[in-house]
């Protein structure tokens, strides 16, 4: 980073770290890949949709990694190809999760739960035991899980039980491993979001009804985007946060402060 910048803003600086993103074919993955990678880190971009990784990559100056999450033998080959492209990741960002049901909670099949468990809980935690050695190895490491508000408080109208425990599950590991990992100078931390416009919520924001409950329900006047969230995933992952772990914190405009 240019020695004219402040040393404030120089604990900022990733130059020379690998970072693992998952769920970076777009939306909030897309954002922080693009964020970790402004700040000097070699990003590797995990998801399904291979088009959109080589692009993104292509753009960043990163890695492609086309995977699966819910295939678990693919899980396995990530951090080993990263390992073996980039480097030892020090940087990973859970940033992959979606709904496999949208359905009552007491109509919820069972398959679905566990897909959703697998997907939002099961495959962070193992990419977490993966890069573990890596940042042992190199005495420093970040792992920040993205979770929702979902996990702390239920949100009327939108059914998602299994959902809200996987994320909810997230900040109880987050807390676990932070402790456990402590004494490798790993620090582990979850950031919750609330409403923002994405692929998946664009339809929310763009009907009038709905958009008037988003609205009315988060107290700051702006609409939230991906953007908003890329400041605090930086601080966590940089030494601007190097003395916070175990904690979950909460972006959501005020929603869960009401």
């Amino acid at each position: 980073m240019d020695s004219g910048v402040p040393e404030a803003l120089r604990r900022f600086d990733l130059t020379g770290r690998v970072a693992v993103v998952t769920g970076a074919s777009s939306g909030l993955g897309e954002v922080l890949a693009r964020t970790l990678a402004s700040a000097g880190a070699r990003v590797a971009v995990v998801a399904r949709r291979r088009d959109r990784l080589v692009k993104l990559a292509g753009e960043i100056g990163g890695l492609a990694v086309a995977c699966d999450l819910l295939d678990g033998d693919r899980v396995a080959e990530v951090v080993p190809r990263v390992a073996a492209e980039l480097g030892g990741p020090e940087i990973l960002v859970n940033a992959a999760g979606d709904f496999v049901n949208r359905t009552p909670a007491e109509e919820e099949p069972l398959d679905g739960v566990r897909r959703t468990l697998e997907l939002n809980l099961v495959a962070p935690f193992r990419l977490c035991q993966d890069v573990l050695p890596h940042m042992v190895a190199a005495g420093r490491g970040s792992i920040v899980n993205v979770s929702s508000i979902s996990g702390h408080v239920g949100v009327p109208g939108i059914p998602q039980a299994s959902y809200a425990a996987s994320k909810r599950g997230l900040s109880g590991l987050t807390a676990e491993l932070a402790v456990q990992w402590a004494r490798h100078s790993v620090r582990v931390n979850t950031v919750a979001p609330g409403f923002f416009r994405s692929e998946i919520t664009d339809a929310m924001y763009d009907d009038e009804r709905s958009g008037a409950w988003l609205r009315r329900n988060t107290p700051l006047p702006d609409e939230g985007t991906a953007e908003d969230f890329a400041g605090a995933v930086l601080w966590l992952a940089s030494d601007a946060g190097r003395y916070v772990t175990g904690q979950t914190i909460v972006i959501d405009g005020g929603w869960t402060a009401r």
